[in-house]
């Protein structure tokens, strides 16, 4: 049998004695350690893919497409299971929690991992150091979208709106602290413009007061808003991602207008820090595999998702960026809750 790191310390330390009936019973069992046997074995039991949101919304669509996938691939079902609540902060913080065994993960998102701890006064977890990184999924872009009545065609026109009367209108978010209200804030801070922000319980009420004109303008996900914006009852004035989406070609981005502006939600999954590197790697490799399936590339092209796939590595560095980046927009926009 192949002789673990451990084993052949504890062999050494016996050079050239005479082993005891105690010794050899410790090294049989240092022999069959059970650690390696755990991931060489994984998965062999279900696993659990936590969702932090209740059910219906784009993470947990992500989530389900790739359990299903995963789950195939790794001869194990993968059940998702809502844990929502606190903004994703409820179902992060039972992941951290979890057992670190591979078998409880988390579908993770900008607001789990950037956006909750730079914003909650009282941090359960540690983006960082709670959890380990196994990849990063997909790219959601968020959108601008405007009033028909609103007079502008696009971002250089309601920019110089904007500073031509300043704090006369207003946008609206699906919430407080959440992505796309610091959407506004970063546009907001990188633009000079005045705006208020009117938060709402979801995205739902804000869309219905936006196309009833009630407010004028929103930062949404692009899933979200697609559907008025092909009816004409909302304009999209760019997209908030680098490069334009797919799904709306025509539409621009808003970085065209304003250099360096880059905002969207994204998917990654994460399982409990102290996971074993083996577990997190066949994980992360089922992960990228179902990536590549034509079937799920087609369900993620249905709602403007970006399939990006990555290294637990790429993963870590990739939350490390977001809380560097986020973390003065949170500072400038005064932005902290209980």
């Amino acid at each position: 049998m192949r002789q673990t790191a451990f084993t052949r310390r504890f062999m050494l330390a016996f050079a050239g004695k005479t082993l005891s009936a105690t010794a050899l019973a410790l090294t049989a069992l240092s022999l069959s350690a059970p650690r390696p046997a755990v991931a060489a074995s994984f998965p062999d039991q279900t696993i659990t893919l936590v969702v932090p949101f209740a059910a219906g919304g784009s993470t947990d669509v992500v989530a389900r497409v790739i359990a299903q996938k995963m789950g195939g691939l790794l001869g194990q079902q993968i059940v998702v299971e809502n844990v929502a609540g606190a903004g994703g902060n409820l179902g992060a913080d039972r992941v951290a929690r979890a057992e670190p065994d591979g078998y409880t993960i988390l579908m993770g998102t900008v607001a789990t991992h950037a956006l909750n701890p730079l914003i909650l006064k009282t941090k359960p977890y540690d983006p960082e150091k709670d959890f380990a990184p196994v990849s990063l999924l997909v790219v959601v872009p968020n959108v601008l979208v405007v009033n028909p009545q609103l007079p502008v065609k696009n971002v250089s026109e309601l920019v110089e709106l904007l500073k031509k009367e300043p704090d006369k209108y207003s946008y609206a978010s699906s919430g407080n602290g959440t992505p796309l209200h610091l959407s506004g804030e970063l546009f907001k801070a990188m633009t000079g413009v005045k705006m208020q922000h009117v938060p709402y319980k979801g995205a739902g009420p804000a869309l219905n007061d936006l196309i009833g004109n009630q407010i004028s303008i929103m930062f949404d996900n692009l899933p979200s808003s697609s559907g008025h914006m092909k009816a004409g009852t909302l304009r999209a004035l760019g997209v908030t991602t680098a490069k334009r989406a797919p799904s709306f070609p025509d539409v621009p981005t808003v970085a065209e207008t304003v250099p360096g502006y880059e905002t969207y939600t994204w998917n990654a999954l994460f399982a409990p820090a102290g996971t074993p590197p083996d577990v997190v790697a066949k994980l992360n490799a089922a992960a990228n595999e179902a990536l590549k399936d034509p079937a799920v590339t087609a369900r993620m092209n249905d709602f403007s998702a970006t399939i990006i796939g990555s290294t637990p590595e790429e993963l870590g560095r990739h939350v490390t960026a977001e809380l560097a980046k986020w973390g003065p927009v949170v500072k400038n926009a005064n932005i902290q809750m209980h």
